[in-house]
Protein backbone atom coordinates (compact mmCIF):
# COMPACT_ATOMS: atom_id res chain seq x y z
CA UNK A 1 0.00 0.00 0.00
CA UNK A 2 1.40 3.44 -1.33
CA UNK A 3 1.10 6.60 1.41
CA UNK A 4 -1.69 8.96 0.61
CA UNK A 5 -0.79 12.39 -0.83
CA UNK A 6 -1.11 14.89 1.88
CA UNK A 7 -3.34 17.13 -0.35
CA UNK A 8 -5.58 14.28 -0.54
CA UNK A 9 -5.66 13.78 3.36
CA UNK A 10 -6.10 17.43 3.59
CA UNK A 11 -9.45 17.39 1.26
CA UNK A 12 -11.27 14.83 3.02
CA UNK A 13 -10.55 16.43 6.39
CA UNK A 14 -11.72 19.37 5.28
CA UNK A 15 -14.76 17.86 3.67
CA UNK A 16 -15.46 15.69 6.70
CA UNK A 17 -15.44 18.35 9.22
CA UNK A 18 -17.23 20.96 6.96
CA UNK A 19 -14.94 23.86 6.84
CA UNK A 20 -14.68 24.21 3.11
CA UNK A 21 -18.64 25.13 3.59
CA UNK A 22 -17.73 27.58 6.27
CA UNK A 23 -15.00 28.99 4.40
CA UNK A 24 -17.42 29.74 1.44
CA UNK A 25 -19.75 31.44 4.02
CA UNK A 26 -17.45 33.37 4.87
CA UNK A 27 -16.36 34.41 1.58
CA UNK A 28 -19.58 34.47 0.57
CA UNK A 29 -20.23 37.88 3.46
CA UNK A 30 -16.87 38.90 2.32
CA UNK A 31 -17.91 39.71 -1.29
CA UNK A 32 -21.69 40.42 0.01
CA UNK A 33 -20.20 43.03 1.89
CA UNK A 34 -17.65 44.59 -0.38
CA UNK A 35 -20.31 44.78 -3.11
CA UNK A 36 -23.49 46.20 -1.18
CA UNK A 37 -21.24 48.62 0.95
CA UNK A 38 -21.06 49.61 5.01
CA UNK A 39 -24.80 51.68 4.55
CA UNK A 40 -26.21 48.18 3.67
CA UNK A 41 -24.39 45.08 5.26
CA UNK A 42 -25.52 45.82 8.89
CA UNK A 43 -29.08 45.34 7.97
CA UNK A 44 -28.34 41.89 5.87
CA UNK A 45 -27.21 38.81 5.68
CA UNK A 46 -25.73 36.50 3.05
CA UNK A 47 -26.59 33.28 3.12
CA UNK A 48 -25.73 30.14 1.25
CA UNK A 49 -25.62 29.77 -2.75
CA UNK A 50 -28.85 28.06 -4.11
CA UNK A 51 -29.26 26.87 -8.40
CA UNK A 52 -27.41 29.96 -8.70
CA UNK A 53 -28.20 32.68 -6.67
CA UNK A 54 -27.01 33.70 -3.40
CA UNK A 55 -29.66 34.06 -0.97
CA UNK A 56 -29.30 37.28 1.03
CA UNK A 57 -31.30 38.26 4.56
CA UNK A 58 -32.79 41.41 4.44
CA UNK A 59 -33.88 43.49 7.51
CA UNK A 60 -36.96 45.01 6.49
CA UNK A 61 -39.43 45.26 3.08
CA UNK A 62 -38.31 48.57 2.16
CA UNK A 63 -34.50 47.89 2.23
CA UNK A 64 -34.88 44.73 0.28
CA UNK A 65 -37.23 46.54 -2.53
CA UNK A 66 -34.40 49.28 -2.33
CA UNK A 67 -31.66 46.19 -3.12
CA UNK A 68 -34.17 44.86 -5.77
CA UNK A 69 -33.77 47.79 -7.83
CA UNK A 70 -30.36 47.70 -7.18
CA UNK A 71 -30.18 43.48 -7.72
CA UNK A 72 -28.32 44.03 -11.15
CA UNK A 73 -25.51 46.22 -9.95
CA UNK A 74 -25.01 44.26 -6.80
CA UNK A 75 -25.12 40.53 -9.15
CA UNK A 76 -22.23 42.00 -11.47
CA UNK A 77 -20.18 43.21 -8.41
CA UNK A 78 -20.70 39.76 -6.76
CA UNK A 79 -19.88 38.27 -10.52
CA UNK A 80 -16.54 39.86 -10.29
CA UNK A 81 -15.86 38.70 -6.30
CA UNK A 82 -16.93 34.84 -6.89
CA UNK A 83 -15.87 34.38 -10.04
CA UNK A 84 -15.94 30.65 -9.22
CA UNK A 85 -19.00 30.02 -7.96
CA UNK A 86 -20.98 30.87 -11.61
CA UNK A 87 -23.57 32.93 -9.83
CA UNK A 88 -26.61 33.69 -12.07
CA UNK A 89 -28.98 36.09 -9.32
CA UNK A 90 -29.93 36.93 -6.08
CA UNK A 91 -32.81 36.11 -4.09
CA UNK A 92 -33.65 38.49 -1.03
CA UNK A 93 -35.39 37.49 2.18
CA UNK A 94 -37.02 39.54 4.64
CA UNK A 95 -36.03 38.15 8.32
CA UNK A 96 -34.23 38.67 11.84
CA UNK A 97 -30.88 40.15 11.68
CA UNK A 98 -28.55 40.55 14.51
CA UNK A 99 -27.52 43.71 14.25
CA UNK A 100 -24.56 44.21 16.27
Amino acid sequence: MRPKPIADIMAQLLARRGYAREQSAASYSEAWAAAAGQAVIRFTRAGAIRRGALEVLVANSTLMQELTFQKATLLGKLQQLLPDEKLTGLRFRVGPIDME
